[in-house]
C-alpha cells in the first residue's frame, strides 16, 4: 500500500511548492537533519505556523520532499527514456553528479524514515518495470545475445553503476571511474549502436 502523507493545504498550492524548495534546499545545504519547522519557515520567509498548516509533522515534510523529488526525477527520466538515443540519455542521467549531494542525503533520510524508504523502494520498483518495458522494446531479441542482459538486469546494472560513481565521486573517490564509464559504454556500444533504431520504433516509443 502506498504511503500517503498528512497534509491539510492544496497540494497544488504556490505556498506549498514553496515549502518543499525551501526543504530541500535546506537539505542541500545543511543535510535533512537540519529541517524543521522553523528552519523551513525561515528558509521559505514564512511563518512556523504555515509550514504546519500544509505539513502536520516534520516526517510529513519530509516525505512530501521526498516525492517531490521522485516526480522530477520522473521527469528526467521520462525524457530520456523518450529521445532518440533512450540507454545512453538513461545512462547520462544516472551518472550526472549534480545530483551528488541530494542523492546522498535521501539515501541517509530513507535509512532513518521508514515512511520515506517505503516510497522510495516503490518509486524505484515503479520506474525499472518502466525501463523494462522501453529497453523490450528498444532492444528486443539482442538482449539474449552474448552481449545482452535481461530487460531488468540492464536497467539494475545501469542504476547501480551509476549509482556508485555518483556516491563515490561525492565522497572524493575516484580510482576506477574512468574505466567503469568506458567499459559501460563500450558495452552499450555493442548491445545498442547510438542511432541505431529506426523513425518508426522512435514513434512506437513515444506513443507507447
Amino acid at each position: 500500500m502506498a504511503v500517503t502523507p498528512r497534509r491539510v493545504g492544496a497540494e497544488n498550492s504556490a505556498t506549498r511548492a514553496l515549502i518543499l524548495d525551501a526543504t530541500e534546499q535546506l537539505i542541500r545545504d545543511e543535510g535533512y537533519a537540519a529541517v524543521s519547522t522553523r528552519r523551513v519557515a525561515a528558509k521559505a520567509g514564512l511563518k512556523p505556523s504555515l509550514v504546519h498548516y500544509y505539513f502536520t509533522t516534520t516526517d510529513d515534510l519530509l516525505l512530501a520532499v521526498s516525492r517531490h523529488g521522485a516526480e522530477h526525477s520522473d521527469r528526467m527520466i521520462e525524457e530520456a527514456l523518450l529521445s532518440d538515443d533512450p540507454i545512453r540519455a538513461l545512462w547520462a542521467y544516472l551518472t550526472d553528479t549534480s545530483r551528488i549531494a541530494i542523492a546522498l542525503e535521501f539515501m541517509a533520510l530513507a535509512n532513518h524514515r521508514k515512511a520515506v524508504r517505503a516510497h522510495m523502494a516503490e518509486h524505484c520498483e515503479a520506474m525499472r518495470q518502466r525501463e523494462v518495458e522501453i529497453f523490450t522494446k528498444l532492444l528486443g531479441e539482442r538482449l539474449a545475445g552474448p552481449d545482452g542482459v535481461p530487460p531488468a538486469g540492464l536497467s539494475l546494472v545501469l542504476a547501480g553503476i551509476g549509482r556508485a560513481l555518483v556516491m563515490e565521486g561525492g565522497l572524493g573517490v575516484t580510482s576506477g571511474h574512468d574505466e567503469a564509464r568506458a567499459f559501460v559504454e563500450q558495452w552499450l556500444d555493442k548491445l545498442a549502436p547510438p542511432l541505431e533504431k529506426s523513425a518508426e520504433l522512435a514513434e512506437a516509443l513515444r506513443q507507447g
